[in-house]
């Protein structure tokens, strides 16, 4: 049972089975307050989670939750170490491991999954795509992919990287891939991503958070030599 968190756009929270059925699922689209919500939807999404996968009718039980899974972005840094550091304190909290995912990863495996169900890339001469986000000040963040491995898991053909508003359509058709623009983080596929991982016994994120930009509080430099 794995718990999925994402603050790199607003803040959610997922619960799922290792199979990947979504037993609750709690959002704030807020891209702001990130964490003036977490906590709340944290207690909402367990609470829900005990009453069994959503649409089912069983009796309410106890959620054994045995791993958390955090979006590590690419995100703002205020928004993004927000749901890092409750997935860290959580799991933490209940001695269980976290497994890093690409916040991109979540949007493409849900992307893809719906392709197949469609048809979406049934007349396309190529399937890779670049799943964007804002990335504010001007800039989108990015990630290309084309299909899924054998473990189910989206194909990264290039790590996630930042280009500014105006360019990024001329980037992508030059390479010839379709634009993919996401406005949401659903935690319940961050916690699908990190299931098929477990599975197949990889790790597809990194340790440390996708920030692609320097934060703008920096430590301060050597004070200043004065002499006589």
């Amino acid at each position: 049972m794995i718990l999925g968190i994402d603050t790199s756009l607003g803040t959610t929270v997922a619960v799922v089975d290792a199979d990947g059925a979504v037993r609750s699922e709690a959002v704030s689209a807020n891209p702001l307050g990130h964490a003036e919500v977490i906590g709340t939807l944290l207690q909402s999404a367990i609470a829900d989670a005990a009453r069994g996968p959503i649409g089912a009718t069983i009796a309410p039980e106890p959620v054994e939750l045995t791993h958390v899974a955090a979006g590590m972005g690419p995100g703002p840094f205020t928004g993004l170490r927000v749901g890092i550091a409750a997935a860290r304190a959580f799991a933490l909290g209940r001695g269980i491991p976290v497994v890093p995912v690409v916040s991109h990863d979540a949007v493409a495996l849900e992307l893809l999954l719906h392709d197949a169900l469609t048809g979406g890339f049934e007349d396309e001469a190529d399937d890779t795509f670049a799943v964007v986000t804002d990335a504010r000040r001007r800039e989108f963040a990015y990630t290309v992919y084309r299909g899924l491995d054998d473990d189910g898991l989206p194909v990264r053909i290039a790590e996630p990287a930042l280009s500014p508003r105006d360019e990024l359509d001329s980037v992508l058709q030059a390479r010839g891939i379709l634009r993919r623009d996401a406005d949401r983080i659903s935690a319940a596929m961050i916690g699908v991503v990190a299931a098929r991982a477990l599975a197949a016994g990889r790790t597809v994120g990194p340790a440390d958070a996708l920030y692609l930009r320097s934060p703008d509080v920096t430590m301060p430099g050597p004070p200043k030599r004065v002499v006589a």
